[in-house]
Order: C-alpha cells, then sequence, then structure tokens
C-alpha cells in the first residue's frame, strides 16, 4: 500500500539547462514540455515545489518561465529562507528578499523583482516573470515562515497574480519551514531527479511529499547528466 501511495504522476521528463546556463535557459524541448504540463496547474492559484537538492529549483524556475510565457501573471518566490536558491540560479539581487520582508525591513515593492523572458516562445508576452529572492539566510526560517506576514503575503499575491509559485525548503532535509509554506499552498509539485521519480531510490521523498497537506499534482524529473546540482 505505501508503494502505491508514494507514486506521484509525471508531469514532465526534461534535460535541464545546459552546464553553466541558467537555470530558466532551458532547452526547446524542455520548455514545450513544461508547457504541456501546465493545464495539471489548472484551479491551483498556489503551487508549492519542493524536493531534495538541485531538482526543485529548475523545475519550479521551468514552470513558473513557461506559465508567464503562456500569458500568466506569475510570481516566484524562493522560501527557502535557510539556503536560498534562486538568487544565484537567475542572476537575481540576493537582498532585499522574503526574509527581509517578514522582518518588516523591506516594502513589497523592493522585493519584486521582474524577468523579461526571451526566445521565440516568449514573443506574445505581455508580463514580466516577476521574482522574489529569499533574502540573506535565516537562522529560524520555520518561525519567520510561520507569521502572519507570511501569510497576508502569500494572500496579497494570490489576489495580485494568476499564479504564485513557492520554492520550498526540502521536504526532508527542512520539514518544518517546508510544511509551514506547505501551509499556505493550494497544491504540490514534486522536483526530482531521474532516479527519484520512481522505484526504490526516491520513495521516502515521494512519500514525504504525498504527505504534505495539499494535494500532490505530480512531479517534475530531471533526466540524465545535465541536471547541474546547486545548493
Amino acid at each position: 500500500m505505501l508503494r502505491g501511495r508514494a507514486r506521484l504522476p509525471l508531469l514532465a521528463e526534461i534535460a535541464g539547462p545546459a552546464p553553466g546556463s541558467a537555470a530558466w535557459s532551458l532547452r526547446r524541448g524542455d520548455f514545450e514540455r513544461l508547457g504541456e504540463a501546465l493545464p495539471q496547474l489548472d484551479g491551483h492559484r498556489v503551487v508549492l515545489v519542493t524536493g531534495e537538492g538541485g531538482a526543485p529549483a529548475v523545475a519550479a524556475v521551468g514552470l513558473a518561465a513557461a506559465a508567464s510565457a503562456s500569458g500568466r501573471r506569475t510570481v516566484l518566490v524562493d522560501c527557502g529562507l535557510a539556503q536560498p536558491r534562486l538568487a544565484a540560479q537567475i542572476g537575481l539581487a540576493a537582498v532585499p528578499g522574503l526574509h527581509e520582508y517578514l522582518r518588516w525591513e523591506a516594502e513589497p515593492a523592493d522585493v519584486l523583482q521582474p524577468i523579461v523572458l526571451a526566445g521565440p516562445a516568449a514573443a506574445g508576452l505581455a508580463d514580466p516573470l516577476v521574482c522574489v529572492s529569499a533574502g540573506r539566510p535565516a537562522s529560524k526560517p520555520e518561525t519567520l515562515l510561520g507569521l502572519q506576514s507570511f501569510s497576508h503575503m502569500v494572500g496579497k499575491l494570490r489576489q495580485a497574480y494568476e499564479l504564485v509559485i513557492l520554492l520550498a525548503p526540502p521536504v526532508l532535509g527542512e520539514p518544518g519551514p517546508c510544511l509551514a509554506v506547505a501551509a499556505q499552498a493550494d497544491a504540490v509539485v514534486a522536483g526530482l531527479r531521474e532516479g527519484e521519480a520512481k522505484g526504490g531510490e526516491g520513495r521516502e521523498l515521494r512519500t514525504a511529499v504525498r504527505r504534505l497537506p495539499p494535494p500532490a499534482i505530480g512531479s517534475v524529473a530531471l533526466m540524465g547528466a545535465a541536471l547541474v546540482q546547486r545548493s
């Protein structure tokens, strides 16, 4: 029974960014497959992406970029306060970010960073993809993510954007902070390495994703050696 519960529908298999490229500079085929997965997100305004290692960040950026290119007003928020990832992945300003906002050290306009997508898929794009970096590392992320100011921020983003993607802390490595973020989400997507997508290697990880309060839509699997692991 546990084996069946641990399975997650596969939304897309992608090769991931080429070595040395930015996470959102995905191959054309990857971008198309992520776009085909977007209907699975319909009806879910706030989607959490989690997992372990570098896969969740690539999956979250890819889904956000594909959604933005399709015409959805999209915002991507790095909730990894202990180990920020988004700024380094796609070249954002590291601060101010979510950490500073939650401590009342920054206003909303200070932390929203627009990114203009390039390439044929973004030719008709009306609005940029908006990102929020995690800010400076925090020693007590679970406490910060449990504040009313975090739920208030997510609520405001829910009203302002058609899709909010929350890049959550690792579901196994930081279960408390991940659960705090999950409390604000409508659904969960797992970002997995190829070996974690099926079989015994990723069973514990997939089970942990399924146990989060929001329903698990499925997974985005990064295939082969093209995945760049970044902390």
